[in-house]
C-alpha cells in the first residue's frame, strides 16, 4: 500500500547537526525558518565524539603564520593556501565565541589551556579534557534549542535532493529540499529555499573506524547523484591509535595522549615509529598510521600497543577522565599497562567539492564541514583543524546564504511509490553492507596498488548493481538508504585512488612511491562518468 507524501516547506533546510549544522542553523534561524535534520540524536556524529579538540591562535607564543605553515605541511604539498589563511584566520575569533556561549574548554592559572598535537609546531588545541567535541555540542545546541524558527527532526533520513531538472540534460539545475523518511515510513517531501549539506564522513566504510554509525557518507552520495562534483576523496586519514578490542573498536585514544608523552610501542616495549620519522609519536597521522601499520604486517601481529605510563597518573585521571573510565569498563587500565591499538579511518579529507562559504557545483546547494572538499585539509588533515573548519565554514555559509535573493515557491515533485512490493528477506542488505567494508579494508586501506583497486573496483560493481536492483522493487528503510550511499561512496573512493599515479599524504602506492613535482587535486564529475 502507497503511504501518500507529506510536503513541508521551509526557508532552509540543514542536514546533519553536528558542530557544522548547529551553527548555521543559529545563524540563520533569526532570518526565516529552519529544520534541522538528523538521521539519529543530536549526539551521533563526530562532533560529540572528537576527543582531541579545537586548533587556534590563543597564545603569544604562537602566530597565525605558524599554524598556516603547519597545516601547508600537513597538507603534503595539496592544500589550497587562500584557503587555509581563510579558515585559520578565524581561529581565535570562532573559540571566543564558543568560550563565550558556554563552551568549558580547559584553563589553568586562568589561562586558556593549550595542548599540542602530531604536526603542530606550538601548543594551540583549545580543549575540554577529552571530550571537547561534546563541550562544543552541547554549547551550540544549548544555543538553538530556545528558538521558534527552528524545527529539530531527529530520526529522520535524507533519500535525496530534489533538484528542478535532472543532471545532464541541459538548462539550469537547483536544488528545491530533499525526500525524507520519517521514523514512522512515510517519506517527507521537504521543499526549501536553500539546502545545506552537513552530514560529515563516510568511516562506516572500513571495518575499523572511529566514526559513529551514521557516518556512511550521505551527503556526498546524495550530492553526486544531483549533478555535484567531488574532490580528493582518495584521502582518508586512518587514525593511528583506535583501540583493539572486540567491544571497543570504534573508541579513539586521542592524540593529545602523545602529545602529553605516550609512546607508541610493540609487544617488546620497543618504540618503533623513531624508525620511521624523526619526529616519532608526534608525526603526522599518516606517517604514524602507516609506521603501526607496517609493524603489524612485518611481526605478522593483530595490533600495536600505546604506553600512557610516562603521563603522571594524576593527569591521566583529570585530563583524560573519560577515555580512562571508558577503558576500565572494558578491563583495561592504561595507567598500569599499554593499550592494543590499531589504525582505524577517522576523517575524510576530500568530500563534495565547495569553496569557503559552501557552494557547491549546484544552485541552491551548499556543503560544510568534513563532507565538503575545499582545499584546506590537502593530502592529509592536520590534527584539530576539523572542528575551526566545520565552525568558520558554518559562519561563512550562513552569510552567503543571506545574501541569496528570495527563491519564488513553484512545483515540486512529491515522491514517487508507484512499483514498490513488501520486502521478503533483508539478508542481503547485510551481506552486502559487510562485503563493502570488508573489500574497502582489504584492497583500499592504508597501502594501496593497482592491482588491490581493480579488484575492488570489479566486486564494488556487482554490488552496486545488486543494491540497485534491490532499491527499486523495495520501500525504503534507513539500512537500505545507508547501504546505497556506502557503496557509492566506496566505489568513488576507488575511482579517485585509480587516478592518483603518486604516493603522497594518506595515499600511498606501492605501484607509484614517489611523489610527483606538481601536485594536483583528483576531481569526479558524474557526467564525465
Amino acid at each position: 500500500m502507497n503511504i501518500p507524501a507529506k510536503l513541508i516547506k521551509t526557508d532552509f533546510l540543514i542536514i546533519g547537526s553536528g558542530a557544522a549544522g548547529l551553527l548555521a542553523a543559529g545563524r540563520l534561524a533569526d532570518h526565516g525558518s529552519v529544520i534541522l535534520l538528523n538521521k539519529g540524536t543530536f549526539q551521533d556524529s563526530s562532533t560529540w565524539n572528537a576527543q582531541g579538540g579545537i586548533a587556534g591562535v590563543c597564545s603569544d607564543n604562537d602566530s597565525f603564520e605558524s599554524h598556516v605553515q603547519d597545516t601547508l605541511i600537513a597538507g603534503a604539498g595539496l592544500c589550497h593556501e587562500d584557503v587555509v589563511r581563510a579558515i585559520v584566520g578565524h581561529g581565535t575569533r570562532i573559540i571566543q565565541e564558543l568560550i563565550d556561549i558556554g563552551a568549558g574548554f580547559d584553563r589553568l592559572h586562568g589561562e586558556l589551556h593549550l595542548t599540542r598535537e602530531g604536526g603542530h609546531s606550538s601548543r594551540r588545541i583549545a580543549h575540554a579534557k577529552d571530550a571537547t567535541g561534546r563541550a562544543i555540542g552541547e554549547a551550540l545546541l544549548a544555543q538553538i534549542t530556545p528558538h521558534r524558527n527552528i524545527r529539530r527532526l531527529e530520526q529522520h533520513t535524507a533519500i535525496d535532493l530534489i533538484t528542478s531538472q535532472h543532471p545532464g540534460l541541459g538548462g539550469s539545475n537547483r536544488c528545491l529540499g530533499a525526500y525524507v523518511l520519517n521514523p514512522g515510513g512515510v517519506v517527507l517531501t521537504i521543499a526549501a529555499g536553500q539546502t545545506i549539506l552537513a552530514t560529515g564522513g563516510a568511516g562506516k566504510v572500513y571495518l575499523y573506524t572511529s566514526n559513529p554509525h551514521a557516518a556512511s557518507g550521505d551527503g556526498i552520495a546524495m550530492a553526486w547523484r544531483a549533478g555535484c562534483s567531488v574532490m580528493n576523496l582518495e584521502f582518508i586519514q586512518f587514525h593511528p591509535t583506535c583501540l583493539f578490542h572486540r567491544q571497543g573498536s570504534n573508541m579513539l585514544l586521542s592524540e593529545a595522549l602523545r602529545g602529553e608523552g605516550a609512546q607508541l610501542v610493540d609487544r617488546h616495549g620497543r618504540r618503533f615509529v623513531f624508525d620511521y620519522d624523526k619526529r616519532g609519536e608526534l608525526a603526522p597521522r599518516d606517517i604514524v598510521a602507516r609506521a603501526i601499520d607496517h609493524e603489524i604486517k612485518k611481526q605478522g601481529v593483530d595490533c600495536m600497543y600505546l604506553d600512557v605510563r610516562p603521563i603522571k597518573r594524576e593527569k591521566v585521571e583529570d585530563h583524560f577522565r573519560n577515555i580512562h573510565s571508558r577503558l576500565l569498563e572494558l578491563g583495561l587500565d592504561m595507567t598500569r599497562e599499554p593499550v592494543p591499538v590499531v589504525p582505524a579511518a577517522h576523517y575524510l579529507c576530500g568530500g563534495i567539492r565547495a569553496d569557503v562559504h559552501g557552494r557547491t557545483d549546484l544552485d541552491g546547494l551548499y556543503a560544510i564541514g568534513e563532507t565538503a572538499a575545499t582545499g584546506l585539509h590537502g593530502a592529509n588533515r592536520l590534527a584539530s583543524n576539523s572542528l575551526l573548519e566545520c565552525l568558520v565554514m558554518a559562519d561563512c555559509c550562513a552569510a552567503d546564504v543571506l545574501q541569496q535573493p528570495e527563491q519564488p515557491s513553484g512545483p515540486i515533485p512529491l515522491w514517487d511509490e508507484s512499483g514498490i512490493v513488501p520486502e521478503t528477506e533483508r539478508i542481503q542488505i547485510k551481506q552486502n553492507w559487510d562485503e563493502i567494508r570488508a573489500t574497502m579494508s582489504h584492497y583500499v586501506g592504508i597501502v594501496r596498488s593497482d592491482e588491490r583497486l581493480r579488484r575492488a573496483r570489479r566486486r564494488l560493481r556487482l554490488i552496486q548493481d545488486e543494491i540497485a536492483a534491490y532499491y527499486w522493487k523495495h520501500p525504503v528503510t534507513q539500512d537500505l538508504l545507508e547501504l546505497r550511499n556506502l557503496a557509492l561512496m566506496a566505489e568513488l573512493i576507488v575511482q579517485s585512488a585509480q587516478q592518483r599515479h603518486e604516493s603522497r599524504g594518506l595515499h600511498y602506492s606501492t605501484d607509484y612511491p614517489q611523489t610527483d613535482d606538481q601536485a594536483r587535486d583528483t576531481i569526479l564529475k558524474p557526467v564525465d562518468l
